[in-house]
């Protein structure tokens, strides 16, 4: 088998010459991805490819990694060209995997999902975002990242609380009861926007629904005239003002962690990677994590997928090496090298402690999920919601002019 091969470095690969020559091999399939910071991650990935070599005589897997900026670049220019990728990686959502499919980079999976039933294998929060595009279902799971509220049991203990908030109004008033007792609710870092603008995804959802929430972030209805943008925008003020740890637009998220674990605010709004840093920096039985209670049914997170290429010239054999990665032996075996937790169902857990067995129960009693806003919108209508949250969150700018501004920019790029 070809090694992982960094196109960056090497300036050229085989598969790269034989696209630009017009020549592909009936058994090739090249696979465009990151350069991932974790060795562990790269050699699982190179054993997964030469095992399916082995199990499939005749076949080639090529795998070309760069860093992200180059690697979104190549995708680009594979998108205006007749030549590219097998598979590619990306992220799922609107604004990131959904550019290529905009671009006709992505092939339609239907027949795939229905030949392999994958939908009985993956989890289904992680294979909903396949279906979020107009046209037909397009990638499959990579990985899948959840988002909750994660809390200092002592501190909901010292402040009355007795057990999680089962809806957002709950979740207000266990926040007022946590400013009575002198402990600011949640922590942020304001300077890298990303943080807090999950506070404001979150507020949406509350506020919104999903429909209205859907809406918005397709930018098919109003942010100035939709009622309940108002409101969200009205409740990030306020959580701003009396329930995030102050001052919080000067640290980043780093800092905000630290914050967290040393006992300074009550609740983090993070991943299911957090389990692991928990543990790393203190004792993971003082803490405990529920799903944001929106009301809506529908988990918070973002998943990395791959894409079939509508450029490949060999589908179904590239369909068949995503069956291959995403099947349950090969899943089990390479369990917690490309993220803690699985997309695939099946796979068995042991020896799981507290935190990470909450977080496979939730993967798996959520069947649709709501995004991140930086991956539902394009690139540039995500620099101004930043921008705007920003502003709501540091004062300097009235939650009624929020929505009017977001939609004032948005009107202006079309």
């Amino acid at each position: 088998m070809r090694m992982i091969t960094n196109a960056l470095r090497t300036g050229t690969m085989l598969a790269t010459l034989a696209m630009c020559s017009g020549v592909a091999l009936a058994e090739d399939v090249t696979l465009w991805t990151l350069n991932f910071s974790s060795e562990a991650s790269n050699a699982a990935m190179q054993k997964i490819a030469s095992d399916f070599e082995a199990a499939n005589p005749g076949v080639n897997v090529e795998i070309v990694t760069r860093g992200v900026d180059d690697h979104k670049t190549a995708l680009r220019v594979a998108a205006g060209s007749d030549r590219g990728p097998d598979i590619f990686f990306s992220w799922a959502g609107l604004g990131l995997g959904g550019e290529y499919i905009k671009a006709g980079l992505s092939l339609p999976l239907d027949k795939y999902y229905a030949q392999y039933k994958w939908d009985d294998e993956l989890v289904p929060a992680a294979a909903s975002f396949s279906k979020i595009y107009e046209g037909g279902r397009h990638g499959v799971p990579f990985t899948f990242k959840g988002e909750a509220l994660y809390y200092n049991k002592a501190l909901f203990t010292q402040a009355g609380i007795t057990e999680a908030p089962k809806n957002y109004d709950e979740l207000v008033a266990d926040a007022e009861k946590l400013k009575a007792a002198g402990i600011p609710a949640i922590t942020f870092g304001g300077t890298v926007n990303w943080h807090l603008m999950r506070l404001m995804d979150v507020i949406l959802e509350s506020k919104c629904g999903i429909e209205k929430h859907d809406a918005l972030m397709n930018m098919k209805t109003s942010w100035k005239t939709e009622p309940c943008a108002a409101a969200s925008f009205a409740e990030l003020d306020t959580w701003s003002k009396n329930y995030i740890l102050s001052p919080f637009m000067g640290i980043d998220n780093a800092q905000s962690f630290n914050l967290f674990v040393g006992g300074r605010a009550a609740m983090m709004l993070e991943g299911d990677w957090l389990v692991q840093q928990l543990a790393e920096a203190g004792n993971l039985d003082d803490y405990d994590v529920f799903p944001f209670p929106t009301g809506t049914n529908r988990l918070y997170g973002f998943a990395e997928y791959h894409y079939i290429s509508s450029k490949s010239k060999n589908p179904d054999t590239a369909a068949k090496f995503l069956d291959y990665f995403m099947s349950t032996p090969v899943q089990q075996a390479s369990l917690g090298q490309f993220s803690t937790t699985s997309i695939n169902k099946n796979v068995a857990y042991k020896d799981l402690r507290p935190l990470d067995k909450k977080w496979v129960d939730i993967f798996n009693t959520y069947t649709q999920v709501y995004m991140n806003g930086d991956q539902a919108f394009p690139l540039d209508v995500t620099t101004e919601y930043f921008r705007v949250i920003n502003e709501v969150a540091s004062g300097n700018m009235a939650a009624a002019d929020a929505g009017g501004q977001l939609q004032t920019f948005i009107d202006n790029r079309r």
